[in-house]
């Protein structure tokens, strides 16, 4: 299953939060962490990355605290997971650095590679903004049937339950 750590999820969160600041003034982690009702420690944490990796910036002092480095237009789900997960591959050889012993002799390895391609591109067309402001409707809402029939089962909170 493809899914990411609570920590992106949190991370995700927190990056939304700053994004919706008004006046996108500093906001201190404290703050962050009552607005998110995530644990300070956690919100540290995080805002540490994130800063680190040039998502969020930072001031000390008084009057310190957060903010986004850049509009939420330019900050795609795929800078997001790159800096909380790493890069984004689904088998040893859809990564850059992979070394897969079989690859020489792999008939599936170009399929993976392809869609691990497709997810990075999907990534890439999704913005903070977008994340901010999901669409009313759940897209996974519909019923999607596998080609066994099975309906696949998804989280009550994602279908709005």
């Amino acid at each position: 299953m493809l899914r990411i750590s609570k920590l992106t999820d949190y991370g995700t969160m927190i990056l939304v939060h700053l994004a919706s600041a008004k006046d996108k003034h500093l906001l201190p982690a404290s703050d962050v962490a009552e607005s998110t009702h995530l644990a300070l420690p956690t919100v540290q944490k995080l805002l540490k990355i994130l800063t680190k990796n040039g998502l969020v910036e930072s001031a000390r002092g008084t009057d310190g605290g957060y903010r986004l480095a850049r509009a939420p237009e330019q900050i795609t789900a795929a800078e997001i997971l790159d800096t909380l997960e790493g890069p984004v591959a689904i088998t040893e050889c859809s990564h850059d650095d992979g070394h897969c012993d079989l690859e020489p002799n792999c008939q599936v390895g170009n399929a993976w590679q392809k869609i691990s391609l497709a997810i990075r591109a999907a990534m890439n067309d999704i913005r903070l903004c977008d994340l901010q402001n999901p669409p009313m409707e759940f897209p996974l809402r519909h019923t999607i049937l596998s080609k066994s029939g099975h309906k696949p089962r998804l989280h009550k909170q994602a279908l709005g339950k």
